[in-house]
């Protein structure tokens, strides 16, 4: 791989990075605020969903430079099913294994980020998503 091809890899894994953060952010606060009061995994969805608007509108214009499409949307969404899946299974993985509802998302972030990047990178880059 040239140089050029790595250069940009890495800045647009940044850019990912940064809309990551910001869509993790969201969905941890959503969650913090409601894992009291109702299902542990109701509130883990509800934050998921609404960072997930966030994350493809900030995917879209900041991290790909990439113009937002029904096919784009789909594939989007497609994507964080999969994601969403591997987010619920971890989440009650770790509670099984002892970890505080509190903190049970932080570890979960961290296994599933880089498939998500993956994922991600597939729906605003393939052909098959460009029209």
């Amino acid at each position: 791989m040239n140089d050029f091809i790595r250069k940009f890899l890495k800045i647009e894994f940044i850019r990912f990075a940064i809309v990551g953060i910001v869509a993790t952010a969201i969905h941890y606060a959503v969650y913090y605020v409601l894992f009291r009061a109702i299902n542990v995994n109701l509130a883990y969805t509800i934050g998921y969903l609404i960072s997930l608007l966030c994350n493809f509108i900030l995917s879209a214009r900041f991290t790909f430079k990439s113009k937002a499409n029904i096919k784009k949307g789909i594939g989007f969404v497609g994507s964080h099913l999969v994601n969403y899946l591997l987010h619920i299974l971890f989440l009650n993985a770790f509670i099984l294994l002892g970890v505080s509802k509190e903190f049970a998302p932080l570890p979960v972030f961290c296994c599933v980020i880089p498939i998500n990047f993956i994922l991600v990178r597939t729906v605003f880059k393939a052909k098959w998503f460009q029209q």
